[in-house]
């Protein structure tokens, strides 16, 4: 039996809380993730893991073995890492989550890059705007928009994604003019499910936060691109990343509203599992990411220059 390559499969199984979703994880189907399971309890003599028809729990003695294993698998990358190149490192699967909106517009880009350098990795996106653990989904890397939530993760702060309050020039032509918040109120307002769910949209003024003004929501979706789409068809106005605005703005199809508020920026951080040391492919795949975020927000804000 590959001990090392069984301790894997395990140390999955219990961060995922589920045999098929560790299966998914690992590409490999669910009976095999079983077998390799039980040969590891027979290897050991022991139970790891208590099983129902729908789920587990894991034994004292599992609880032990899950801890050491993922010490001896950090050990073992560790070591690898100080005596293998780059490519010998960063090799296999990695699962990146991020926002729907972030991860369409931005993203791929910068998973582009990865590959470029990483030729041997292999990329699972999932994109997911719900706040989602990294352990219990399985992913080793996140991009997080606003509040960080609760969880055990590392953190790194990028940046802040900027948010734009734009309608399409044909909609303002076939509406009353807007010269004051207090007159949103009156105005087809096409949100995100999620977004402004009080009916109230926050706006900042020469960076002094202005009492949230009430909007009066028209449509709602689960989504940034039925509503963008919207909005460039002038049924309503609403609110957007603005890497999602940006080029619709220079084509002429959007244009701001009350240009001179800015709705409060998103935070952006990206997130791993409280890992240490942090595992060498993890490590460089983030370096090269962070760079990637710093070096496309440095490009942006030159071209408003």
């Amino acid at each position: 039996m590959n001990l090392l390559e069984a301790m894997r499969i395990y140390v999955r199984v219990v961060e995922r809380g589920s045999i098929s979703g560790a299966a998914r994880d690992l590409g490999i189907g669910q009976p095999a993730v079983s077998e390799r399971i039980e040969r590891l309890e027979k290897f050991l003599g022991c139970q790891l893991l208590l099983r129902n028809a729908r789920t587990f729990k894991c034994t004292p003695e599992g609880i032990i073995f899950h801890e050491r294993s993922k010490s001896v698998l950090g050990a073992v990358e560790q070591a690898l890492a100080e005596v293998a190149n780059d490519e010998q490192i960063v090799k296999g699967t990695i699962r990146i989550a991020a926002p729907h909106c972030f991860g369409e517009t931005i993203l791929p880009e910068g998973l582009k890059r990865v590959r470029e350098t990483y030729p041997r990795l292999d990329i699972e996106l999932v994109l997911n705007d719900k706040i989602a653990d990294l352990v219990t989904e399985g992913v080793d890397i996140s991009f997080r928009l606003g509040p960080l939530g609760d969880g055990a993760y590392i953190a790194w702060p990028l940046g802040q994604v900027r948010r734009l309050l734009v309608a399409s020039p044909d909609y303002l032509l076939r509406h009353a003019a807007i010269d004051t918040p207090s007159q949103l109120a009156e105005h087809n307002f096409i949100r995100v499910k999620g977004t402004f769910d009080a009916n109230q949209l926050p706006l900042a003024l020469d960076s002094a936060i202005v009492d949230s003004v009430p909007i009066r929501t028209t449509i709602k979706t689960t989504h940034w691109r039925p509503m963008y789409e919207m909005v460039i068809a002038g049924v309503g106005m609403g609110v957007l990343e603005e890497p999602a605005a940006t080029a619709a703005i220079e084509a002429g199809r959007l244009v701001r509203v009350l240009p001179d508020y800015e709705v409060p920026a998103l935070a952006l951080n990206l997130l791993i599992r409280p890992q240490r040391p942090v595992p060498a492919r993890v490590r460089k795949i983030v370096e090269t990411l962070k760079m990637f975020v710093a070096e496309t927000f440095e490009h942006r804000e030159n071209a408003e220059v």
